[in-house]
Order: structure tokens, then sequence, then C-alpha cells
């Protein structure tokens, strides 16, 4: 049931981000490559390096105007400082700019390309029911010299629409910091660029791919479940003061999280390699805080092949909860969709809802919601528990902690609208301003104290 509905969720506008489909077009502003092949502080170029424009760490507005016209992707999920890569583009516009934006408070502005001759380029390739672009023609090489880690969101400018393709900077050392991890399994796995994603493809849920591949354009705005699930945090991670580090999924390999104090698994991170379970569980196990402010995480065991993800759910990609649950890492698991309830705050007194007003908050618990299961830590502490409707079935909704042996200490928030709910009404879904006052707060929290090291004492 819950597949058919996600189907379902696939195709209806976002229900936590809402991009407009279409503004007038502006003018190009002081230090921004115009569309029209006049260079304001860039070469105009094809296949090699693009130089840059305005000054790095200059604020920018970030959004989008038209997500429509072009589209593209970058041959790196996530690249060191320094490092190099490709984007390839396609449009029916006779160039681009490409513009990078590292995201944050405020999101800034690193570079920018002069216009890029730009080419149409050949439609998707199915192989093994797998959709690819990877026959493309690279476009251009950006160097990432000087950008500094994070978050990044490529915006793609033509006379006909923008696109964003995202690309973080990660750190090479997460040690003595938080780490912020973008979800990118989870990404891939719902896009549905090509028309197929791991859940529907022609004919729907029959029709859907066994594996999906990084290597073609996110569908959409190009970056829309980072910001339907993690911009928002991210840019509070950033106003915390907390020294922050920047890894994806994929860079969760053994010594990644050595010596981290924390790490912030975001609002939708449900695809997990065995992988990345073992990293971050010898991480907790050694005094690293987790905090998963999201729900429904770590519930798909999946392969990963180079640029390829794998999760055939029919026969080879089990849930982990039938190997190992979720709930002994996470402390509670997946139970339902779609839910729509209060979050109601049941242990005011915890040192996470320090300074927070407010007990029930409509809307706040769902769209996908998590419970205590029989496999969380015997230790696990309810800190608030929302009745659910759960299409006509009874259950609840967790918020839940507990402390590992290590000291570390694993926060849960148990709905899948933590995040959206940071931005109060603009949420929907009877969301207010005070939800949002009270889980930015409740997170900053977190962010402070996870950031000292283990939450709580050595056992």
């Amino acid at each position: 049931m819950r597949i058919l509905f996600i189907i379902a969720a696939l195709l209806l506008p976002s229900a936590c981000f809402a991009v407009p489909d279409a503004e007038p077009p502006r003018r190009a502003a002081q230090g921004e490559a115009a569309l029209d092949g006049t260079a304001l502080g860039g070469e105009t170029g094809r296949g090699g390096a693009a130089t840059a424009g305005r000054a790095a760490g200059t604020p920018v507005d970030w959004r989008i105007e038209r997500p429509r016209g072009v589209e593209g992707f970058a041959d790196r999920v996530s690249v060191l400082p320094g490092q190099s890569f490709r984007l390839y583009v396609s449009t029916r516009a006779p160039r681009f700019v490409a513009r990078a934006m590292r995201v944050g408070s405020p999101t800034t502005q690193v570079w920018v390309s002069g216009p890029v001759e730009a080419v149409s380029q050949p439609a998707a390739r199915l192989t093994g029911g797998m959709v690819s672009a990877s026959h493309w023609k690279p476009s251009l090489t950006v160097e990432t010299t000087g950008w500094p880690e994070g978050a990044y969101l490529i915006r793609l400018e033509t006379s006909r629409g923008h696109r964003y393709v995202p690309i973080t900077v990660r750190s090479a050392s997460t040690a003595g910091k938080v780490v912020i991890l973008n979800a990118v399994t989870t990404w891939q796995a719902y896009n549905q660029w090509g028309g197929r994603s791991l859940y529907s493809g022609p004919g729907g849920f029959s029709g859907r791919s066994p594996r999906v591949s990084f290597d073609r354009p996110y569908d959409r705005s190009g970056a829309r479940l980072f910001l339907d699930f993690e911009r928002d945090a991210i840019e509070l991670a950033e106003r915390s003061g907390a020294p922050l580090a920047y890894l994806t999924d994929l860079d969760l390999v053994p010594g990644a999280l050595d010596g981290a104090t924390a790490l912030f698994s975001l609002g939708h991170d449900e695809y997990w390699s065995p992988t990345m379970r073992s990293v971050v569980t010898r991480a907790r196990d050694r005094g690293t805080n987790l905090a998963f402010l999201g729900a429904n995480a770590v519930y798909w065991r999946i392969a990963v092949k180079g640029r390829v993800v794998e999760c055939d759910k029919a026969v080879r990609c089990r849930l982990w909860r039938s190997v190992k649950p979720e709930s002994e890492l996470v402390g509670q698991q997946y139970d339902c969709f779609p839910a729509e309830a209060a979050y109601v705050v049941t242990r005011a007194d915890h040192w996470i809802f320090e300074g927070t007003e407010g007990r029930r908050f409509p809307g706040l618990a769902g769209v996908e919601t998590d419970k205590v299961s029989p496999g969380s830590p015997a230790n696990v502490r309810i800190l608030a528990e929302s009745p659910v409707n759960c299409g006509g079935r009874r259950t609840v909704a967790h918020s839940t902690y507990y402390a590992a042996d290590s000291g570390a200490g694993v926060f849960a928030s148990g709905t899948m609208r933590w995040i959206c709910g940071m931005r109060g009404s603009a949420c929907g879904h009877g969301v207010t301003d005070a939800a949002a006052a009270f889980t930015r707060r409740a997170t900053m929290n977190l962010l402070r104290r996870f950031s000292a090291g283990p939450a709580e004492s050595v056992r």
C-alpha cells in the first residue's frame, strides 16, 4: 500500500517546497553573465574549464525562476575542495550559464561561468531497465579551487529556463566536527528522470527500474528532495556556530567519520548500503552522536556499484528490518504513510526541548512517521508521542532519544516534517509558525550539545 501512495505522490507537486513554474525573465545583474552571448565576467566556451565571475562569497538569490528549458548532471556526486567535476548539460537554447551557490545563511555565490555554447543532448538510454544519460557529451569542466566545503547548487541558466545540479564539496576530515549528510541515494531512488525510478515506470510499479544511475539529471527542479528535506536544516546548522563537515551517503566509507562529534541525517534518508550502516554504527560506538531529523531512515538495504544504486524490490533488495532492524541504530523505525497528525511533546523537561514553547503542533507529524519497535534499544526514551490515524489504522508517532554505551546520544524525530516544519506555515499541512520556532530551537540544542562530544557520560 505504501508503494502505491508513493507512486501517486511522485506525480503530484512537492508537498513541502513549491518552485514557481514561470516568472518573467530578469535582466543580468552586475557581475552576472548575460544569456545573449555577452560575457560579464567569463568567457564563452564549450568543453573547457569555465572562468569565474562575481567574487566568491557574495550573497545571492538562489531561487529558481523557471524549472524548465535546460537539464544537466555532474559526473561526481561529491568532490574534495580543489578537485574538478564535469557538467553534462542539455538545452535547445544557444548557450547557458552555470552559477555555483553554496547553501548556507546566507546562500552565497562562489563561481559563475561565462556563456557556454550549448547542445541538445540525445534522448535517455534504457539498458536492463535502467535509464542513463552516460552517453551525453561533457559541456564544461568546473574547478573548485577556493570553494569552501558545503552543499552546493549549480544553477543552469538559459533564455528558456533554469534548473539545478546539486553537488557536495565534501570534507577531507570530519574530526571534531558535526557532519551534515546529503542523502543522495534516496534522491536517486525517487528520481523519475527518463520515466523510471525505483518506484515507477511505464505502467506504474511493474515498470520500475531495478537499479538507478547517477549519470542522469534529477527530475523537476533538479534538486527537489534536497530543497524539500535538507536545505532548511543546513541553513540552521550554518548559523549554529558548530564546526561543520559535509559528506554524502556515498562518502560513508571506513574512516570517513573518524573523530566526528556528530552525524546529522536529514529529512529523508531511506536507502542505506551495508557499508553505510557499518560505518555509522562504528562511529556511534566510538562516541559520535547521531541525529535523524526525519522518518523512514535506513529502510531499504541497497547495493552501490560505482554510480549505480541497485534495489530490485521484488527480488534482491531487502528491508533492513528483515536482516537487522533499523531501530537498533535509529532508536525507532518506519511505521506509517500517509500520516497527518499533531506532534505532541511528552517529555518537555528533556534538554533537547530546553527553551521551546508549546507542547502540541498541528500537522507536524507526517507524512511518514516512525515509532519504537521491539528492536529499539532497551534504554530508549520517548520524548514525543503523537496519536496518528494511518489510513484508518490507529497508531502513534514517536520522537526518541537513547544513550549508546560509548556515551553517544542518538535522537530521532520520527516525523518526515521536522525540517519542513522549520518553515512554519509555509510548510503547509496545517503546520504553524510555532512549529518553526520549536523545531529550530530543538535542532539548535542538538547541534550545540552534540558538537561538544559524546552527549552522555561514558558507561
